[in-house]
């Protein structure tokens, strides 16, 4: 317990942080539809923020090491301000795009800093309570944050500047603390092929849950208006993904640790499919049938990540756990900067089922995948526990490899 409490002032960054990084992808969607900007448009707004966060996750290793994390944090929240704050000087789809490069770069090189400083506190007696207490508030912090949504006016200088002051906020509990800034960690290498090499199917489920998850976040807000709902009902519909995803957790890591995980990903993508199905139909049916859909859809998609990150970890040894994460999330990053745009696109031309249209499509190319994956090889006879994997930055490798390698 005292080392939790120790870990306050990060943990409570790191609320902070969600709560005003997380509201901003559904309250740009509602703004630029509000704006006039095509879909298209609201969907290079998601992909940017996607790149930004590619871009964070790779610097903030090296900036920690020039002029320390506290500074370092520091930086990377003023930059996500700027961004907030400039959104209504600047109103024009593409300077937006810009900012939201600014925000996801914020959001990646801040949660490096927390986690680069967990790491290098935690012991091996206090890691699971200490990162179970991290998944829990980062979890909770996310559902808190699409519910903020639906007192957030779209369009709004005052919801802009709401969203800075949650964000300038953030930089008191970790800047203040009185706790010693640990030593800087040697930044991972960033090795794609690692990935491919070990396990193709696993790189092709992170590219899939990044199709799922990147385009239901930052365009779901979009298919909420198209089919009716109104501001404080997309809030909802968009906290039923996120609170359907953290339900699934605990199921999913029993299925993944007691069935083959190729197996258990292929189900995964047919519950998806039918998910999907059942979403894009439900438009007419109801908002109380809406949301129930959106929560079935994360059940069956959020999981996806973590089953397909510790696939890949059974064929990797300890010493490639730290880098065969970050190449995780490289495919994850890479999927999620085209999911968006491409999402957008669809709805424009095919209009809101189409959304979901593409992702079946995406765990159904998954399926056919696995199925063939069985074929080329066997299913590994020494597997790693099934460990929950948040896309929060590269250093995530690092707090999870000696829970993969605990049996």
């Amino acid at each position: 317990m005292r080392m939790i409490i120790s870990f306050a002032a990060l943990f409570l960054s790191v609320i902070l942080l969600q709560l005003s990084s997380g509201s901003l992808g559904p309250l740009d969607a509602l703004s630029g539809l509000a704006l006039d900007f095509t879909r298209q448009e609201i969907g290079l707004l998601g992909s940017a923020h996607f790149l930004g966060f590619f871009i964070g996750c790779w610097w903030a290793p090296r900036l920690m090491g020039s002029v320390g994390h506290s500074r370092a944090f520091a930086a990377f929240t003023a930059a996500g301000a700027i961004g907030l704050l400039a959104h209504m000087l600047i109103v024009d789809p593409v300077a937006w795009a810009v900012m939201r490069v600014a925000s996801g770069m914020c959001v990646a090189g801040c949660y490096t800093v927390v986690e680069a400083w967990l790491q290098a506190k935690v012991t091996n007696e206090t890691r699971g309570r200490t990162m179970g207490v991290y998944r829990v508030i980062d979890m909770g912090a996310s559902l808190a944050a699409q519910l903020v949504i639906g007192v957030l006016e779209p369009a709004s200088y005052v919801s802009y500047n709401i969203l800075a002051i949650v964000c300038c906020a953030a930089l008191l509990p970790l800047t203040l603390t009185k706790v010693k800034q640990p030593e800087t960690p040697a930044s991972p290498r960033l090795r794609p092929r690692l990935a491919f090499d070990r396990s193709p199917l696993a790189a092709a489920g992170v590219l899939v849950a990044a199709l799922s998850s990147a385009s239901f976040r930052m365009v779901g807000p979009v298919y909420g208006q198209e089919v009716g709902l109104t501001t404080a009902q997309i809030a909802w519909f968009m906290a039923a993904f996120v609170l359907g995803g953290a339900i699934a957790q605990y199921p999913m890591g029993w299925l993944a640790d007691k069935y083959d995980r190729r197996w258990v990903l292929i189900w995964l993508s047919a519950a998806a499919m039918a998910s999907c199905a059942i979403t894009a139909f439900a438009g007419g049916a109801g908002t109380a049938m809406i949301m129930l859909t959106a929560g079935l859809f994360g059940l069956t998609t959020f999981p996806i990540y973590s089953v397909a990150a510790a696939h890949a970890h059974d064929f990797a040894d300890a010493s490639e756990r730290v880098e065969l994460s970050a190449a995780l999330m490289f495919y994850f990053a890479l999927g999620a900067i085209a999911a968006p745009l491409t999402a957008s696109a669809l709805i424009d031309a095919f209009g809101p089922p189409a959304l979901f249209a593409m992702i079946a499509l995406g765990h159904g190319a998954l399926i056919v995948f696995g199925l063939a994956r069985m074929r080329a090889r066997a299913a590994p006879t020494d597997r790693t526990r099934y460990v929950y994997s948040p896309r929060t930055s590269f250093q995530i490798g690092r707090l999870t490899k000696h829970f993969r390698d605990d049996k």
